[in-house]
């Protein structure tokens, strides 16, 4: 791929408070069009990561490029491309819901191209998010998840090429969480954007990716799809099943040929048949403890 099929490009990225490194030689690319989660602990370097290409916080050292644009140097005109999902909007309780995206994407209009028209149209979006019916409701009405589907529309008025999320449904019951990814595969699905989300909810990981990066020891220490990395990292498959009665198990690292060929041979005697994927838990748990480990001997290393 050239530069120009890329939305980010991060090359040795790296951060440093006072005698802290935080980002110690982050390296990634996400293509045009992927959803691409940003996996790791708590204080792996997420949330510093996502600012830094936003262009909220400087780097210490290291090429980053968003867009095509290193986001230090990044103006108006390229910031109108981002779109940033934030928490909540909670100062605008009397707006009518059509306004208030109409007013947000007002701001957009100055940067439209012929390429790049701006802002959405505004029956567009609210189809998009699930809240045409709310058009004209107040936002101080709106339930918990109708205010989410608010801020998703929010960060997507400016008709953006990339979104950036850093851990947005933290917080959130089963459900709400539920919904927000039900909308994240819509309007991904719909205006054909690239998303950028960090978390440290593996589920949410499995779900939303189309590609998962794990950030440990402020580094990336793998990458792939979900699958790959299940495969790569934690291992085979289980498949259960009986033959004539009699319960069998074997893992193996292609359940789905395995079980191919298991019917092939036995047909109508296989029952009570069950495949356990390697999940990306799993993997996830492995990397980490992997990383830690490898963290744990250095210091001792240094410290001898």
């Amino acid at each position: 791929m050239n530069d120009g099929e890329f939305a980010i490009r991060v090359d040795d990225l790296r951060m440093r408070y006072a005698a802290r490194d935080v980002l110690t030689g982050v390296t990634f690319d996400v293509p045009r069009g992927e959803v691409l989660v940003l996996l790791g602990p708590n204080g792996a370097g997420k949330t510093t990561t996502i600012e830094i290409l936003e262009g909220f916080r400087m780097r210490s050292s290291g090429r980053v490029s968003v867009l095509g644009v290193d986001p230090a140097r990044g103006d108006e005109q390229w910031r109108a491309r981002l779109g940033i999902v934030m928490q909540s909007w909670r100062d605008h309780a009397k707006w009518r819901v059509g306004e208030f995206l109409a007013y947000q994407g007002s701001y957009y209009a100055p940067f439209a191209t012929a390429s790049a028209p701006r802002p959405w149209p505004v029956a567009d979006l609210l189809d998009a998010v699930g809240l045409t019916d709310q058009a004209k409701t107040p936002i101080g009405r709106l339930s918990g998840g109708q205010r989410r589907r608010l801020d998703v529309a929010v960060g997507l008025v400016g008709r953006p090429e990339l979104v950036l999320l850093d851990e947005p449904t933290t917080g959130f019951d089963p459900e709400a969480r539920a919904e927000f990814h039900a909308i994240i595969h819509a309007v991904t699905t719909r205006f054909h954007t690239t998303v950028l989300l960090t978390t440290h909810d593996l589920d949410e990981a499995e779900k939303l990716a189309s590609r998962v990066a794990v950030l440990a020891r402020g580094e990336i220490i793998a990458d792939g799809t979900p699958l790959q990395l299940a495969r790569q990292i934690a291992g085979e498959d289980e498949v259960r099943w009986s033959e004539d009665g009699i319960p069998h198990t074997r893992s193996v690292a292609d359940s789905t040929a395995f079980v191919r060929e298991l019917f092939r041979r036995h047909g109508d005697a296989i029952s009570a048949l069950e495949v356990r994927r390697s999940s990306l838990e799993q993997t996830y748990l492995a990397l980490v403890r992997e990383a830690e480990a490898s963290r744990t001997d250095e210091i001792e290393r240094t410290a001898a």
